[in-house]
């Protein structure tokens, strides 16, 4: 270890010249990024991303890839950078004159940064220590008196392969060698030998590659897959042989960055692949909602391989009049309600924020039952630190929630009142069932759901031209708050409803619904699509026609609808 170093080491255990516990003033994190799906960033790198003050960049990608982490929505067109919530992002790929940064320029960018005494993410694709400048770029930080930490990335030489269903090694193939073809000039006969390669950078050279190997004594027919922008759901493998792998590469279209495996284990990914052959892999889905609404639904459609993209079509404000919110309130904490219900996750949060405001927190809920109508909700006030007394068995809805309500009786109910806070817009049914129980109820309008803002015109663009695979609506508002401030997807686009009521309102605004979830829950949803797909992509290949998406295509009349 260096002087330097170890001077920087000693400063953060004592704390002396630290920013923080533990941390030197002076201090960059190097941190691999993996492939590029953010799934495979490791529990450090999520870590130090949420505590980053400064983060350098390395592809153009990054900067999304680390909103998506840290669940920070993409900045608008006419949004000034700096006045966004999170990290700082600086280029670490360009400098301000737009040419390529050297290893040197880029070196300096980051020790400035470190400098200041923020704390610092160098984030790099892959692993900083494969195929990467991390090496130079952390000599530059020991020269400059710089601390710093290495948190290795999920490389591209692994994943890459392992995601196109192609394993490195294997009981009869041990040996691997991974060539960067970047390089000036390569003896391809010292590597004839070798059962796996894994190239890097051979895109563009893959024909006189293909070609020096067959020279140096593989054969012609030797299987060669290649696969661009692996990990993610735009992934795209072909599969051909040493002959024929350049005129396939440019009739595919392959592009960089892509990794390139030569060997008889290109032959196993006939029967072990598993990311492309995901029922959704590759559709894009429009999901009407925020996202932090959306965050299950999102989660869920990209473990089927889609990808989901939020538009909310509804915005949550506080009531017009807040003196019966305020009143509600004060009545709570005094005593007034023998019970709160709670109908939305919304609702918990308006009351949460009402709470806040007058200086409250949960201890007022003391001696209160609390009702929530779903899980969802119920997730809400445990994060308030509140436990639900009554979830419904069966259900998860108004109606499922008198259901369970227990009728009011005067021997056992000290009070017989009911506070319910909700939406301006919400049905009459919950306070008719529990008037009907003999309860009293406070109906109060904790916040109002307004129509949002259309979104950018690209995206109106793409729900109209059918470059959506798939929408799925999970209630009646978000159809036709979708249709008012966007328009009506194309008839191409596959529409997925979460029930019955929400299947009418699309019928209504001129929708064929394909797929309706038995139970009123999004994951039900969610699995009814996937099946959807699955389904879609078997009848393609039993049929002897490439696996395409519904965008790929432009039918001119709906197929007809289909169910879980």
């Amino acid at each position: 270890m260096s002087k330097q170093n170890t001077t920087s080491t000693r400063a953060a255990a004592t704390g002396a010249g630290t920013a923080s516990a533990g941390r030197p003033t002076k201090w960059v994190s190097f941190v691999g990024s993996g492939p590029g799906d953010p799934g495979l960033l490791t529990v450090r790198a999520v870590e130090l991303l949420r505590e980053a003050e400064v983060v350098v960049t390395e592809v153009p990608d990054h900067q999304a890839l680390v909103r998506s982490v840290l669940g920070l929505a993409a900045p608008l067109e006419d949004e000034v950078e700096a006045e966004l919530p999170g990290p700082l992002f600086v280029d670490g790929g360009f400098g301000e004159d737009g040419q390529p940064l050297t290893h040197a320029a880029r070196a300096k960018v980051v020790v400035k940064h470190a400098k200041s005494g923020k704390r610092v993410v160098r984030l790099m694709a892959g692993d900083p220590f494969l195929y990467a400048s991390g090496p130079e770029e952390a000599l530059a930080c020991t020269k400059a008196e710089v601390g710093f930490e290495i948190v290795p990335g999920v490389s591209s030489v692994s994943a890459v392969p392992a995601y196109a269903g192609i394993p490195l090694t294997t009981k009869n193939h041990r040996e691997v060698a991974v060539v960067s073809c970047g390089d000036a000039k390569i003896d391809w006969a010292s590597y004839a030998t070798h059962p796996t390669l894994v190239l890097l950078s051979a895109v563009g050279a893959i024909g006189q590659v293909a070609a020096e190997l067959v020279a140096a004594g593989r054969p012609g027919d030797t299987p060669v897959s290649m696969t661009r922008t692996g990990t993610l759901t735009t992934q795209e493998t072909i599969v051909s042989t040493l002959d024929d792998i350049a005129a396939d590469a440019h009739a595919a279209g392959m592009t960089p960055p892509a990794v390139t495996v030569v060997g008889p284990v290109v032959d196993l990914r006939q029967t072990l692949s598993w990311f492309e052959t995901k029922p959704l892999f590759g559709w894009r889905v429009l999901v009407p909602r925020t996202k932090e609404q959306a965050g299950g639904l999102s989660a869920r459609l990209r473990g089927y391989g889609a990808t989901p993209e939020e538009v909310p079509t509804i915005s949550v404000e506080p009531p017009r009049n807040p003196l019966q919110m305020d009143k509600a309130v004060r009545g709570l904490v005094e005593g007034r309600y023998e019970w709160i219900a709670f109908t939305s996750v919304n609702a918990v949060r308006a009351v949460r924020e009402k709470f806040e405001e007058y200086g409250l927190d949960a201890r007022a809920f003391s001696g209160l039952k609390i009702a929530a109508v779903g899980d969802k909700t119920a997730a809400a006030l445990g994060d308030w630190g509140l436990n639900a007394d009554l979830v419904p068995s069966g259900e998860q809805s108004a109606r499922g929630l008198l259901e369970d309500w227990p009728p009011y009786d005067d021997l056992l109910d000290p009070i017989n009142r009911v506070f319910l806070p909700r939406a301006d817009i919400a049905t009459e049914t919950l306070v008719a069932g529990l008037v009907e129980l003999g309860w009293e109820v406070d109906d109060v309008t904790a916040y109002r759901t307004v129509r949002a803002a259309p979104p950018p015109a690209p995206v109106r663009e793409a729900i109209k031209s059918g470059k959506f695979d798939a929408v799925v609506f999970t209630s009646s508002s978000t159809v036709r708050n979708l249709v008012g401030i966007a328009g009506k997807p194309h008839t191409s686009t596959i529409i997925g409803v979460i029930g019955p009521a929400t299947a009418k309102t699309a019928e209504e605004h001129g929708l064929r619904v394909d797929v309706m979830a038995s139970e009123p829950s999004v994951e039900e949803l969610v699995d009814a699509l996937a099946d959807f797909g699955g389904a879609r992509r078997t009848a393609l290949l039993d049929q002897g026609q490439p696996v395409t998406k519904p965008s790929d295509r432009r039918p001119a009349t709906r197929r007809k609808a289909s169910s879980k």
